[in-house]
């Protein structure tokens, strides 16, 4: 059985971001602590990753390692950065549903 982990991100302090949300899901990947790691930029993370050039260069080298970063497209859309997001590889879809489901299904989710 796969074991994935799902991290709710919507804290947009840069500390907690480099420091817990990044160096986690990274390492968890690098390091085969989990075997998927799904990354959920939420509210005002979405602005936060579009607007911060450091966070984008993380995100893009953990993509590239296998870590998914996906963001809410509802998020997105209203805060205007939709496409900044797209266009850094970062999935856009609506989180409502699958959260709930990883809630109810009591899968493992970190919030932050």
């Amino acid at each position: 059985m796969k074991e994935e982990l799902f991290i709710l991100w919507t804290n947009d302090n840069p500390v907690t971001s480099e420091k817990m949300v990044c160096m986690y899901a990274h390492n968890s990947v690098l390091k085969h602590w989990w075997d998927d790691v799904t990354v959920i930029i939420w509210g005002a993370t979405a602005q936060y990753v579009a607007s911060d050039a450091d966070i984008q260069k993380r995100l893009s080298q953990m993509i590239k390692d296998g870590v998914k970063v996906s963001a809410c497209k509802a998020c997105a859309d209203q805060l205007g950065v939709g496409s900044d997001l797209e266009n850094l590889g970062i999935e856009l879809k609506y989180w409502g549903i699958p959260l709930t489901g990883i809630l109810k299904n009591n899968q493992k989710l970190i919030t932050i």
